[in-house]
């Protein structure tokens, strides 16, 4: 636990180099779990620059742990906290779970969203419908599914990312790693999809760490035992200019920053040492929830 603080605390320093960083003690908002990107607002921002938030419900990633009362109040108190203008979804959302291109498309997993312990009672039309309403977007892209070790029930910020409108990158592992098929089978969606005009995705690999596990104590959530955690490159946070990428001590982590440098030339690319924090099953960007930056901010 203190090695996981002293990394979560480098992520805070670095980050401050660049954004305006505030975390939820700062703003005297309690919380049940530290992984805001899940639980937290999601920021909207209108073409007048004008920016709200949506605050949907969450249900502890599908009812695996408690109560989250606490983490469901975030939402409306941060929107307070900034005077912006908060729209209460009755649909159970992650933010971990999405990711947009800014042009109109969102990408998710299959596995996540459309799994029962979500929103049983939604069809997958009705759950893309009320995303494109929220986020403004007109097309969606499904992915298969998620990595071994993610209790999220595969959340896409672990395997698949936009860098700009038409650029994803996604991890590919060698065939004797565990989540080989999964990947693969995400790579190969990928290639066939296209985004809202049509047009193909380029696609960009990233190497995948070698497999990390933990000897997990019991508790109240499980028997523990030793299970393999979801380390992923692609868990990272752009930050204004820079790019903060999660790294884990291992041979791959240079050609990832690597990759990084060349797909994003304008950007510093910070490895930012994740490997303890990965144990409690998140990363950087699941410990994260951007706010833009707004040209004029409108209340009504």
């Amino acid at each position: 636990l203190e090695g996981a603080q002293e990394q979560f605390a480098e992520f805070m320093r670095i980050a401050g180099m660049y954004l305006e960083v505030a975390t939820t003690p700062q703003l005297g908002i309690a919380t049940n779990d530290s992984w805001i990107r899940d639980y937290g607002p999601i920021f909207v921002i209108n073409d007048e620059g004008q920016i709200a938030c949506h605050d949907f419900q969450f249900n502890g990633w599908g009812g695996k742990y408690e109560t989250r009362n606490l983490d469901n109040e975030v939402p409306r108190q941060i929107a307070q906290h900034l005077d912006l203008p908060c729209c209460t979804h009755s649909m159970v959302l992650e933010g971990g779970s999405i990711d947009v291109n800014g042009c109109g498309t969102v990408m998710t997993t299959r596995q996540c969203l459309l799994n029962e312990n979500r929103n049983p009672a939604m069809s997958i039309k009705e759950i893309e419908a009320e995303l494109h309403r929220a986020l403004g977007t007109r097309h969606v892209i499904w992915l298969p599914g998620g990595i071994e070790g993610d209790d999220t029930d595969g959340h896409i910020d672990d395997v698949a990312r936009f860098v700009d409108p038409q650029t994803v990158l996604a991890p590919r592992a060698a065939p004797e790693h565990p989540d080989f098929a999964v990947l693969e089978r995400n790579w190969d969606a990928l290639g066939q999809t296209r985004d809202q005009d049509g047009q193909p995705l380029r696609r960009i690999a990233l190497p995948v760490p070698e497999p990390i596990s933990y000897d997990y104590p019991p508790d109240r959530w499980g028997p523990g035992g030793l299970q393999m955690v979801p380390a992923s490159y692609a868990n990272f946070v752009m930050a204004n200019g820079a790019l903060l990428v999660p790294i884990f001590g291992q041979r791959t982590d240079d050609s990832a920053l690597k990759i990084f440098s060349q797909t994003l030339p304008d950007y510093c690319v910070i490895g930012v040492p994740a490997d303890l924090l990965v144990v409690g099953l998140g990363s950087l960007h699941c410990l994260s929830q951007q706010e833009p930056q707004p040209t004029s901010i409108s209340t009504n």
